[in-house]
């Protein structure tokens, strides 16, 4: 995942992103489901794919709530960000105080564990700020401990190299044989080490619409999955994160987790 290296400079100092910039607002999103997909032996994707495609519902209501600053404000100049640009989210995100960063390298609220998005809007308003807090994880590593394929052997470090997410969207190659029997169903995306991780026994399901399961999803079993038809996969999933890993490459990973 060489593209994380890229635009070094604009990550660390968003002026490079917006002209006069002076405040990153940072905002979470939840998108917990009030009812979980993966019975079973069936076939497993990520909960943040069960409905519409995040980056654009949450540009929408960033693009509004920017609106709506300059209707309060006046003349304010920013741009929205979700995970589209070279923006360090994790860290304006633990800056501003939205939580800390876990030994599973994600963002963790006290009030609302793990499952929710990332966002920014970048303005050029100066802001009273928020500051950061500490970190909650104390001696825990049920995350280190329950990843199946090894990627978060140290704390606050996961080798994206290693991780079942990036297997199953980002590697368009085929998947090393070493990880065989190791992915637990799980086709599009990874869920692992957010599902052990005790905080997340505070999520509260998402009130958004649009990040509701299609009917269809809802009622796939395993051999409606491995049925799948390329023109149900452009049904299913038209407005899903699942159309990034492309209906061969689905097909690729149930192939891989059947072995």
């Amino acid at each position: 995942m060489a593209y994380m290296a890229n635009h070094f400079e604009k990550r660390l100092d968003p002026r490079k992103l917006v002209e006069g910039a002076k405040s990153v607002i940072s905002l979470l999103y939840n998108y917990y489901p009030e009812k979980e997909l993966t019975q079973e032996g069936n076939y497993k994707i990520a909960k943040y794919a069960y409905g519409e495609d995040y980056h654009f519902v949450i540009k929408r209501k960033l693009k509004t709530f920017l609106k709506l600053i300059q209707k309060e404000i006046g003349e304010v100049e920013g741009r929205v960000f979700v995970d589209s640009a070279p923006v360090h989210e994790r860290a304006w995100a633990k800056k501003s105080g939205l939580g800390w960063v876990g030994k599973n390298s994600l963002i963790l609220n006290k009030e609302n564990g793990s499952f929710f998005f990332i966002a920014e809007l970048i303005i050029d308003l100066e802001l009273e700020y928020d500051s950061a807090i500490g970190d909650y994880c104390g001696s825990c590593t049920k995350c280190i401990d329950a990843c199946p394929t090894d990627a978060i052997s140290t704390p606050y470090v996961v080798d994206a190299s290693q991780c079942i997410s990036y297997f199953t969207i980002e590697l368009k190659d085929e998947i090393p044989q070493e990880y065989s029997g190791k992915f637990g169903n799980w086709i599009f995306g990874c869920d692992i080490c957010q599902d052990v991780c005790p905080w997340n026994r505070f999520s509260q399901p998402h009130n958004e619409p649009a990040f509701e399961p299609h009917t269809n999803l809802e009622k796939m079993k395993r051999g409606d999955w491995e049925e799948l038809t390329e023109d149900v996969f452009q049904k299913v999933f038209k407005m899903s994160a699942v159309k990034r890993t492309g209906f061969s490459g689905l097909k690729r990973n149930m192939e891989f987790a059947r072995d």
